[in-house]
């Protein structure tokens, strides 16, 4: 028997996805498509780091989004922000307020989450059948 705790966490854990998903996206946006305007992406260049990062965060937010391959986006966008993190940030200092690396912690952390926590409620796979939980 499902209880309306269940539901209601399955419903919060799509809301979570969902809203993380139109968040991350905004990065890729910035750096392939200058949309919105992030003047440090200006001059980016096709096929370097951050080029790829910018196609991880489109393509592996549309997938959790969707809520579809979602432990599979998740993970590889998990990976994506702790390389980030360490690249960009974990050189400057250690803690993450000093080096400006809260938000890729961060967002390493919510997607490892679903990595192992699913898509939740209203998703794709969770429409084919696949395993949410």
């Amino acid at each position: 028997m499902i209880t309306t705790d269940q539901i209601w966490t399955e419903r919060m854990l799509a809301v979570l996805r969902i809203m993380t998903a139109l968040l991350f996206m905004q990065h890729g946006f910035a750096k392939l498509f200058g949309w919105p305007h992030v003047a440090m992406f200006d001059n980016l260049q096709p096929f370097t780091l951050i080029w790829f990062a910018g196609v991880i965060e489109i393509v592996g937010s549309g997938l959790l989004l969707a809520g579809l391959f979602t432990r599979y986006a998740a993970f590889i966008m998990s990976g994506e922000m702790a390389i980030a993190y360490f690249h960009s940030h974990g050189l400057q200092a250690f803690f993450p307020i000093l080096n400006r690396g809260e938000l890729a912690a961060l967002y390493c952390f919510v997607f490892l989450f679903f990595a192992f926590s699913g898509a939740g409620a209203w998703s794709l796979d969770g429409a084919l059948g696949k395993k949410t939980h």
